[in-house]
């Protein structure tokens, strides 16, 4: 079964709004936007709700390809946020650029110091 079986919008297109909104840190409402451009005409709220259900997961299975990003970066922060995912409170750290573009993030259960060492790895 596909992230996309019982959905009424192709794999691919959700895909590419969770990585950029994870990916580039843009807004629900500028996503919508971006695939009504592209001949996709999707809600907001249905792009928030995608972000709930698949934004953990691609983190996961994408992880080991980012490792590396934020050490490249010539000046970075980390943003840490109390976020609700699927009725659960999570902690999302995030590290940015000085102009906001997001380089890397991870999501956990915990705020601790296990968290934070997976996240800056």
């Amino acid at each position: 079964m596909g992230i996309s079986s019982g959905r009424h919008y192709p794999q691919d297109v959700i895909l590419w709004a969770v990585r950029w909104y994870c990916r580039y840190g843009v807004s629900y409402r500028d996503l919508e936007e971006m695939l009504t451009e592209r001949g996709a005409p999707v809600d907001h709220t249905t792009i928030y709700r995608w972000v709930q259900n698949y934004g953990p997961e691609l983190d996961k299975r994408t992880r080991w390809y980012r490792k590396g990003s934020v050490a490249f970066a010539d000046s970075w922060r980390v943003d840490e946020t109390y976020i609700r995912v699927g009725g659960r409170w999570c902690y999302l750290y995030r590290a940015v650029t000085k102009d906001g573009r997001t380089l890397d993030f991870y999501m956990s259960t915990r705020r601790n110091t296990t968290a934070a060492t997976r996240f800056l790895g």
